[in-house]
């Protein structure tokens, strides 16, 4: 009932700079927080940064000042800017969000396929 398609991710060089997107569609009757994860090979997954729907943000202290999460309601899309990426921030990246489909009255978790992010010189 609900897909989440995340783009942007790549190859970049230190203190690069890259733009994740994800474009939440179908059934949606409204979403609550979305956010972004991710995970290094051997390592759990992580939150990067989340945004509410009136727009408050929370970032891991390892992104803070580096990454930026916004979103377009409109659009159903949420977006993570990443700046001055390091080799450390290396990981496949989940676009996650709280929605409510129309026949239901309950918000549930839905999650993107994952976009790689590789930081190497």
């Amino acid at each position: 009932q609900v897909q989440l398609v995340e783009s942007g991710g790549g190859l970049v060089q230190p203190g690069g700079s890259l733009r994740l997107s994800c474009a939440a569609s179908g059934r949606i009757f409204s979403i609550n927080a979305m956010g972004w994860y991710r995970q290094a090979p051997g390592k759990q997954r992580e939150l990067v940064a989340s945004i509410t729907s009136d727009g408050s943000t929370n970032y891991a202290d390892s992104v803070k000042g580096r990454f930026t999460i916004s979103r377009d309601n409109a659009k159903n899309t949420v977006y993570l800017q990443m700046n001055s990426l390091t080799p450390e921030d290396t990981a496949v990246y989940y676009c996650n969000a709280r929605i409510r489909v129309f026949s239901s009255i309950y918000y549930n978790d839905y999650w993107g396929q994952g976009t790689q992010v590789t930081v190497s010189s």
